[in-house]
């Protein structure tokens, strides 16, 4: 099974910082790493961290986290740059942002925040818009590790165990991904698993959410970033030796 961690926050502007972290998650048996990166990257930058990658045997992912202060600014961007990156997040900070989000086919993953109770937007509404438009709902793990040792633990425990409930039974997607910049809070896929079973998940769903469901949204995007691609199950195909 090849693991994958969508949300793996490399240091990009200190590339010394960043081999360490994308080793770590080669060692960790991680076969594919989605980094979040700012909408100006340049194409450099880009380019060595892709070949840190390859050096370790990873499959390197552009990623884009979309903080949008409404549904209309959520729209500008994805209109910007959902061609520029192979997985577009966006991190539901109210609730018409997380409506848009959820129905927007060009969405990938809706990322909600652990730290804050008054911002629990996924309801079985947002599921059934997720459900039409393909997009998943993002867990970071590593962000729920460091919950552990505190008092709103037990709080988050219970919320994750309603919304991944929603998902998985409205048909939404789970991933879990670490959503961290610190190598402490890096574990084995196995691990996570076994943590995913604090909210009710069990270790066949945790891994899939580790696996096959990040692996298919990157699967999709490049093939709709492909010049063949024309729609959904349609490609263009040239005979050899055409142009």
């Amino acid at each position: 099974m090849r693991y994958a961690d969508l949300h793996l926050c490399v240091p990009w502007a200190n590339l010394e910082q960043a081999k360490p972290l994308i080793v770590k998650s080669a060692e960790l048996g991680y076969s594919q790493i989605g980094v979040p990166l700012p909408h100006s990257v340049r194409d450099e930058t880009v380019d060595i961290l892709r070949e840190i990658c390859d050096d370790n045997g990873l499959d390197f992912v552009t990623r884009v986290d979309l903080a949008a202060r409404s549904a209309g600014e959520l729209l500008t961007g994805l209109s910007r740059f959902r061609k520029k990156f192979e997985v577009v997040a966006v991190l539901c900070s109210s609730k018409a942002v997380a409506r848009q989000a959820a129905k927007d086919r060009r969405v990938d993953l809706l990322d909600f925040q652990l730290s804050d109770a008054r911002k629990q937007f996924f309801d079985r509404a947002e599921a059934e818009l997720a459900s039409g438009s393909g997009a998943g709902f993002e867990v970071d793990l590593a962000k729920v590790l460091g919950h552990l040792a505190v008092s709103s633990g037990v709080g988050i425990f219970s919320r994750l165990r309603r919304e991944v409930a929603i998902a998985k039974s409205s048909g939404v997607p789970v991933v879990f991904s670490s959503g961290t910049s610190d190598p402490r809070l890096l574990r084995k896929p196995q691990d996570y698993a076994a943590l995913a079973s604090l909210f009710h998940t069990d270790e066949s769903h945790a891994l899939q959410a580790l696996s096959v469901h990040p692996a298919k949204i990157v699967e999709r995007n490049r093939e709709k970033q492909s010049s063949e691609y024309v729609a959904p199950g349609v490609r263009v195909v040239r005979e050899a030796g055409s142009r």
